[in-house]
C-alpha cells in the first residue's frame, strides 16, 4: 500500500483503520468480528491504526491492542488520543447513545498536563503496548485554553523526549484546528467529517495553513457517518440523523455516480484523497467485509466524466481539487 509522510520521522500507509466501529459505535460488535476486522486490514496492507479511549470506553483500544501486540512493533504505526479519562459512572448514568455493549465506564474531560499523562499511561495499559506513535488532543471544543496550556504542553514534552513521534489534535471541526496550527507546533490533525463530498469547510482556512506549515491531515468521517455509503431517509450524518436536505443531496450524488457506472463510496473516498493536504484516509469498519470494501473503493474506477459533471453541476466547492485534474 502507498506510504505517506505524516511527520519528519514517521511514514504511514495512505489508508488507515479507524477503530470507533469495533468499539461498538451505533451497534455492538463481537470480539470475533473485531479481531477479524483488524486482521483483514492487516492482510490488505494497512499499517496505520487510529483509536481513542472514547471509542467503546476503552473497548476499541483493548481490541486493537490484542491484535497489534502479535505484530512486530516497528511494522505499524498507531495513534490514540488524550483529553478524556475513563472513570466509573455515577448512579444516574444511562446507556450511551453511541457506543453499545461498552464497558461500565464513562469519559471525563481532563485536558490538564497531569490528566494527559495519566491518560497516556492508561491507554498503554489497555493497548498492552509500551508506546504509541501519535498522540492527539481529542475534542477540546470547549477547552481551548486548557488544551494549549496543559494537554499540548504534555504532548510536546513526550515528543521532545522521543516517547511519541507526532502530536496534534482530533476534532469534528476545522476552525479550532486552524487556531491550534497557528498557536502550537503540531505535526498532524485528525479531521472528521469536514472534508467530504457533503462538506468542504476545511478548504476555507485549515487546509491552506496546514499546507503552509507542513501539517499532515488524517481524514476521518469520509462517509459522514454513513450517508455517503448508503444514502436514505434515516441515514446518519456526522453521528446524528441526517436532515431531508442532506439526504436529497446525497441521493443526487448517488444518481450521478450510477449514471457514470461507479459507486458513491468510491467517489467519496477518492475525492478526499485527491487533496494534497490529506495524508491518510482513516476508514472505520466493523467487520472484515467492510474493510475489504473500503480498500476496493480506493481502487475502483471513477470515470473522468463523473468528476467533470460533478464540477459542472457545482456539487462541490470550486476550490476542491478533483482526481485527474477535472
Amino acid at each position: 500500500m502507498k506510504q505517506a509522510r505524516l511527520a519528519h520521522n514517521l511514514d504511514v500507509t495512505s489508508i488507515g483503520l479507524g477503530s470507533a466501529p469495533i468499539g461498538g459505535l451505533f451497534s455492538a460488535v463481537s470480539d470475533a468480528d473485531a479481531e477479524a476486522t483488524v486482521a483483514k486490514a492487516w492482510s490488505l496492507g494497512v499499517r496505520f491504526f487510529d483509536t481513542a479511549p472514547l471509542y467503546g470506553f476503552g473497548l476499541a483500544e483493548q481490541r486493537l491492542g490484542a491484535f497489534l501486540r502479535q505484530q512486530k512493533r516497528e511494522s505499524y504505526a498507531i495513534s490514540t488520543k488524550v483529553g478524556r479519562l475513563l472513570r466509573a459512572p455515577d448512579a444516574t448514568t444511562v446507556e450511551d447513545d453511541h457506543f453499545k455493549d461498552a464497558p461500565a465506564l464513562r469519559p471525563k474531560f481532563d485536558f490538564s498536563y497531569d490528566g494527559v499523562m495519566r491518560s497516556v499511561e492508561e491507554s498503554l495499559g489497555r493497548l498492552g503496548l509500551d508506546r504509541v506513535d501519535v498522540l492527539l488532543v481529542h475534542d477540546p471544543d470547549d477547552h481551548y485554553d486548557d488544551a494549549v496550556s496543559g494537554a499540548f504542553r504534555a504532548l510536546m514534552r513526550l515528543r521532545d523526549d522521543g516517547t511519541v513521534k507526532a502530536i496534534g489534535s482530533g476534532m469534528n471541526q476545522s476552525e479550532m484546528l486552524t487556531r491550534f496550527a497557528e498557536a502550537v507546533p503540531v505535526d498532524c490533525f485528525l479531521l472528521a467529517g469536514r472534508y467530504t463530498l457533503l462538506d468542504q469547510g476545511a478548504l476555507d482556512a485549515l487546509f491552506p495553513v496546514c499546507r503552509a506549515k507542513n501539517i499532515g491531515i488524517l481524514l476521518g468521517g469520509i462517509y459522514n457517518s454513513g450517508i455517503l455509503a448508503n444514502p436514505h431517509t434515516g441515514a446518519k450524518f456526522n453521528y446524528e440523523d441526517a436532515g431531508a436536505a442532506l439526504v436529497a443531496r446525497a441521493l443526487e450524488l448517488d444518481r450521478l455516480c450510477r449514471k457514470h457506472g461507479t459507486e458513491l463510496k468510491a467517489a467519496a473516498l477518492q475525492f478526499c484523497m485527491a487533496h494534497p493536504a490529506v495524508t491518510v484516509a482513516v476508514m472505520g469498519a466493523r467487520n472484515a467485509s467492510e474493510v475489504a470494501d473500503n480498500i476496493a473503493m480506493s481502487e475502483r474506477a471513477v470515470p473522468q466524466a463523473f468528476w467533470q459533471e460533478l464540477r459542472a453541476k457545482n456539487l462541490v466547492d470550486a476550490r476542491a481539487p478533483l482526481p485527474g485534474g477535472a
